[in-house]
């Protein structure tokens, strides 16, 4: 992969998730993404040009705004990092072919809604199933398919049914086990997504991956923030987190397994 290549992904990065914060600030909140210009959530200042650029704006203002001076969210410029290294990682990992877009459309929306889910515990349904209709729409692109084009679409109407339906027969079982809500509609929905793009043997590395992870951290939060066991936890994020490094190296259900 050529370093100008490489240089212009990460930078392409940083620009839009510039526009993911926008995304993540608005969607929940009803507003559109497209109108009117970025303002400060203090005064109501229009951000210009100059102080939008990503990370250096940030860095350039201190983190506060350049008019009434109140703190601007360390959240933009860690997005904007965050953005620019997946694209730069995905771009060097995948070359530059349809796949890689269609790749870099499911990283973008799994950051936005897993920052959703952080606050406001909800995933988007345009996020979720966005991703369903994206594996669907490019199932023939999906080099971890294997076979003629329709054996391709197949093998992610496969996945995306897994994940569906699979993963909510686990919701209901875990609802029916301890007398609550185990994994939200949103969750379910979100590894159909998943499945679509990844196929059935994702999701289930997918699921295994995101408890682990969903774990430590619930140790963390009753470890050191005084949390309780039966607290919720928005589980999005760590779906998303397992679906990342899925779709950078595919693991399979066999590499999990530790031979003693």
């Amino acid at each position: 992969m050529q370093p100008l290549i490489l240089c212009f992904a990460a930078v392409f990065g940083l620009l839009f998730g510039s526009f993911l914060n926008v995304c993540i600030y608005r969607i929940p909140r009803e507003k559109s993404i497209v109108w009117p210009p970025s303002s400060c959530p203090g005064c109501g200042a229009r951000i210009k040009w100059y102080d939008n650029i990503p990370v250096f704006s940030y860095l350039f203002l201190l983190g506060k705004c350049r008019h009434c001076k109140q703190p601007i969210s360390l959240q933009y410029p860690i997005i904007e990092i965050l953005t620019g290294a997946l694209t730069l990682l995905f771009v060097w990992r995948l070359g530059i072919s349809v796949w890689t877009f269609v790749v870099l459309a499911a990283v973008y929306a799994l950051i936005i809604l897993s920052v959703i889910d952080l606050e406001f515990m909800i995933i988007p349904d345009r996020f979720s199933l966005g991703l369903i209709v994206l594996g669907l729409l490019f199932g023939w692109a999906n080099p971890h398919f294997s076979g003629l084009w329709w054996q391709k679409e197949l093998a992610a109407l496969l996945g995306a049914g897994v994940g569906l339906f699979g993963v909510l027969a686990i919701a209901l079982l875990g609802t029916w086990m301890f007398k609550k809500e185990a994994m939200g509609g949103g969750d379910v929905k979100l590894m159909g997504g998943v499945g679509a793009l990844i196929g059935w043997e994702g999701v289930i590395t997918t699921v295994v991956l995101a408890s682990f992870l969903g774990l430590v951290y619930a140790l963390f939060l009753i470890i050191f923030k005084g949390k309780k066991g039966g607290d919720a936890i928005p589980f999005g994020p760590f779906l998303s987190a397992g679906a990342l490094i899925n779709l950078f190296c595919l693991i399979t259900p066999s590499m999990l397994v530790i031979e003693i």
